[in-house]
């Protein structure tokens, strides 16, 4: 499979294809999913972490060890620290969240399910998530996996992206949408 079948593309889609078919020739596929949850999450999480990945001025030993160091008591599996360790000694750590992505995607294509991105302002709760699972999967017809992240400034409601659809449902673009209408009726 190659990284043209991904959204994501250029050095990112490819060191993706290259992690997915070493985890499909060794039978870890799911294992090496957990752990790219684990990454988008800490990277998410960690805003110094994301400066250790994006530093051109750290020494690609020094960063690797670092972020492999982390991933490590983080419990991501071996394999995947490997990976990322090949990734920083050849100064691609940059665009290790859009691997991440890229690995997801190329993932759930060869599944048959499709990638639901959701930004809401709380965390959805089991139900919450049970719920817009099941809705999507009857609006999109398939499998759907959802990709949940917490955006406090949304105030409330969420962002549902599916491929290149999007339904913004915020109260953040509620409330801007209202200012500029009353902007226009000044």
């Amino acid at each position: 499979m190659s990284s043209a079948s991904s959204g994501v593309s250029g050095v990112a889609g490819r060191y993706a294809a290259a992690l997915f078919e070493l985890t499909e020739e060794q039978k870890k596929l799911d294992e090496v999913a957990t752990d790219v949850a684990t990454i988008r999450a800490l990277l998410a999480e960690s805003a110094d972490l994301r400066r250790l990945v994006a530093s051109p001025v750290i020494g690609r030993d020094d960063q690797g060890r670092a972020v492999v160091a982390v991933l490590e008591k983080a419990g991501v599996s071996e394999l995947t620290c490997n990976f990322v360790g090949v990734v920083a000694r050849n100064r691609r750590l940059f665009a290790l969240d859009s691997m991440c992505i890229g690995y997801r995607e190329l993932l759930a294509g060869r599944r048959g399910e499709i990638t639901a991105e959701i930004m809401t302002a709380q965390p959805l709760t089991d139900g919450q998530r049970d719920s817009l699972e099941q809705e999507l999967r009857a609006a999109m017809g398939s499998k759907v996996t959802l990709d949940t992240r917490v955006d406090e400034s949304l105030l409330g409601g969420m962002i549902v992206k599916v491929g290149s659809r999007m339904v913004d449902s915020s109260l953040r673009t509620k409330l801007q949408r209202l200012e500029l209408s009353l902007k226009g009726a000044a």
